[in-house]
């Protein structure tokens, strides 16, 4: 094995670009939805966000699909600012789920419709889901308009390094982009990164898993996709006339798992899953009625990599927890591929341990491997993301530091905003 070199740099002095009451590092839904809570209860919020758009996986990654705003049985356990996306999304034609009336129906019908959306996952007996199919296009319009609205700064094309650990505390963070390495300084810091960067780089406690990589992608100008998604095509409806929508199942498997965080693994993952969307793309040109004639629209901008680093906080939620309420309960999350299955998520897992100014939302929150199947989705990352955004509002008024912030405090205005937080 070859011993790493190293070279020695020059001390410099870094600009601060800005300095804020809230710094939101991620512009994925759990980052954005941090953002836009904390500057609705007042606080002064930067966002930056290292791509040229928001929403992260739920865009970018193609991973169109909100599940599940529900716990299973038919009852909405996900509200909030994921239900006010959803509501802009309605209201623009850009979305589909089935009607509140039908949410735990077992009708063979009912339940066919929605798998052919990709909104009915695992085993059976199934029933009808309260999930979301949506438009990527428009959930990024509705984010930046969301964002505008609520007075945030955000500021994209700015890729996050380092935290900056003054006397115990993050004081901001150091960020590069094509201009120069500058810093932000923050009262409190939110790591919405989904790989968890900030708090990786402070020294914070994690753990992390290998993944296998995945890339999704879109097809327009299908004939019938009706037809051939009830002749058992791994595909789904997608929004437009014709198009449908091929998730990580669709192309043989990659069968190589990576490190997310490793450039090289990335760079392997993104060459052979593009090579291998191209080859499905062929295949069902060739073989399957209705795409002869069909295009590719759109191979996902990023992997569809949904863990990596977890943090190691406060609270680790495991699986014993299921089905159990907490005194902190800041969100509730059903799991999209079981149907029993509710998991109260607990502020302390959005706190490390180390540092009493520094959040932590979306999926890298303090969870084991199995319970972040549920909690990896984009309905309990917003609802993470809001709480977040919410506590360190109210912590930056009440001139404490979230750690000290008085849950019940948290829990009531987060229902006050519509969040769920006890059923």
């Amino acid at each position: 094995m070859t011993q790493m070199r190293f070279i020695e740099e020059k001390p410099r002095s870094t600009p601060v670009r800005a300095e804020t009451e809230v710094l939101v590092i991620g512009g994925g839904s759990a980052g954005v939805s941090a953002a836009v809570a904390a500057a609705r209860n007042g606080a002064d919020v930067m966002l930056v966000e290292r791509l040229g758009y928001l929403g992260g996986l739920a865009t970018g990654g193609l991973i169109i699909l909100l599940l599940t705003l529900d716990d299973g049985r038919g009852r909405q356990v996900i509200g909030g600012l994921c239900q006010e996306i959803t509501d802009r999304l309605q209201q623009r034609g850009a979305a589909y789920f089935p009607p509140k009336s039908e949410w735990g129906s077992d009708a063979a019908s009912l339940v066919a419709r929605d798998r052919a959306w990709g909104l009915v996952w695992g085993h059976g007996p199934h029933r009808v889901r309260y999930s979301v199919a949506y438009d990527p296009e428009e959930f990024k319009f509705a984010l930046n308009t969301m964002v505008e609205e609520a007075k945030v700064r955000l500021l994209m094309h700015s890729y996050a390094c380092e935290a900056i650990v003054e006397d115990g505390r993050i004081a901001g963070v150091t960020f590069q982009s094509k201009s120069g390495r500058f810093a932000i300084l923050a009262k409190t810091v939110i790591d919405a990164t989904g790989d968890g960067d900030i708090f990786t780089s402070a020294g914070v406690a994690y753990e992390k898993e290998d993944v296998l990589p995945w890339l999704w992608f879109s097809m327009g100008g299908v004939q019938n996709p009706e037809a051939a998604i009830d002749a058992g095509g791994w595909f789904f409806h997608a929004m437009g006339e014709g198009r449908v929508l091929l998730p990580w199942g669709a192309t043989e498997r990659v069968t190589r798992k990576i490190d997310a965080t490793n450039p090289e693994d990335l760079t392997y993952a993104e060459l052979e899953c593009r090579k291998r969307v191209m080859e499905e793309v062929d295949r069902l040109r060739r073989e399957i009625p209705g795409f002869r004639n069909a295009h590719l629209c759109h191979i996902a901008d990023q992997l569809g990599i949904t863990e990596s680093r977890r943090l190691v906080g406060e609270y680790m939620l495991g699986r014993g927890d299921i089905d159990q309420p907490c005194d902190d309960a800041i969100a509730i999350t059903g799991h999209w591929t079981q149907y029993e299955s509710l998991y109260y998520i607990p502020y302390r897992s959005l706190l490390p341990k180390e540092f009493s100014n520094l959040l932590v939302a979306g999926r890298c929150i303090s969870v084991d491997h199995r319970v972040h199947h549920a909690t990896k989705e984009i309905p309990p990352c917003m609802a993470t993301g809001e709480a977040a955004g919410t506590a360190a509002a109210l912590a930056v008024r009440g001139n404490c530091d979230p750690k000290k912030l008085d849950v019940k405090t948290l829990q009531q205005r987060l229902a006050a905003q519509g969040a769920i937080v006890r059923l």
